[in-house]
């Protein structure tokens, strides 16, 4: 297998993740109990964390685990909370909109401290998928709310910084290891806030129990060890443009199954998001230019 199918077997692996992810809010809405964000967050990322960690059986290393703590807060800890907030105080396609700016801030990271200089098409399409996810979301009636503005800005700093740094640090445990141990110490951090900032969970019915489910062994076990497969494989910038995936499979699932509409403007912002993502993924093959 040549380098670049290499590359592009990989892009196409880690695009699950996003997709997947792109099936939360459905599944929020439609399954599962309401105003509860934090105990979504903590009955995602825990039990997924204790059954790769019963799978792998592997600890990291002495000098690993500030670091591991670390990622975990950033990856998911961290992330989940500012997420949930912005999710609560912003309409969806606000927060969406903020959060497409992750790419820029892995190319900011990368300029900063590395020394690697942005390709100008990887610039612009960053740019487009901002200006496409605009166009898919946003509503001439959306409210823009202060804190969920900061939110949705300081989660898309937290994937960012840690996409960068599970890139750059690296780590002697195998994927799921590395999966199973950030989603349990993620699961740690989100505790304290689902038990002091969340009512007590109902008796749940089946569906409710499928919902929790889906969203623990496909939505974080499966999602995130694909995803930090692809953290390990892929240049930083083309690992964080994937993300816009997530938001736009959550429309196409809204039109799909609810018959929600895509159509004018909206169909061409999501035309532009892709192209976007392919735009960036086909720039990160390139030589990278470093700054003189």
């Amino acid at each position: 297998m040549t380098t670049s199918s290499r590359f592009w077997r990989d892009v196409a692996v880690t695009a699950l993740a996003p997709a997947i992810w792109g099936s939360t809010y459905i599944v929020t809405t439609e399954l599962l109990p309401p105003e509860r964000p934090f105990t979504a967050a903590l009955l995602r990322v825990l039990p997924a964390g204790l059954l790769l960690l019963a799978w792998s059986r592997r600890r990291p290393q002495a000098g690993e685990w500030w670091r591991l703590w670390l990622l975990s807060a950033l990856n998911i800890g961290v992330f989940q909370a500012l997420l949930f907030v912005a999710a609560y105080r912003l309409p969806g396609g606000i927060a969406a909109v903020v959060g497409a700016c992750q790419p820029l801030l892995v190319m900011a990271l990368l300029w900063l401290l590395e020394q690697q200089a942005p390709r100008r098409l990887a610039l612009l399409a960053a740019g487009g998928g901002m200006a496409g996810m605009a166009l898919l979301l946003l509503s001439p009636a959306a409210h823009w709310d202060a804190l969920g503005v900061l939110a949705a800005l300081g989660g898309a700093a937290c994937m960012a910084c840690g996409t960068y740094l599970t890139r750059r640090w690296g780590s002697s445990l195998p994927v799921l290891a590395l999966t199973g141990w950030q989603l349990l110490l993620g699961g740690v951090l989100l505790a304290p806030l689902a038990w002091q900032l969340d009512p007590p969970l109902p008796l749940l019915a089946p569906r409710q129990w499928l919902g929790y489910g889906y969203l623990s062994l496909a939505g974080a076990l499966l999602a995130y060890a694909l995803w930090f497969r692809g953290v390990a494989r892929l240049p930083a910038v083309a690992v964080s443009s994937l993300g816009l995936l997530s938001p736009l499979c959550a429309v196409l699932l809204g039109w799909l199954l609810l018959g929600q509409s895509l159509r004018g403007w909206a169909l061409g912002g999501l035309l532009l998001v892709l192209g976007s993502v392919l735009a960036v993924q086909w720039s990160s093959q390139q030589p990278v230019p470093r700054r003189g």
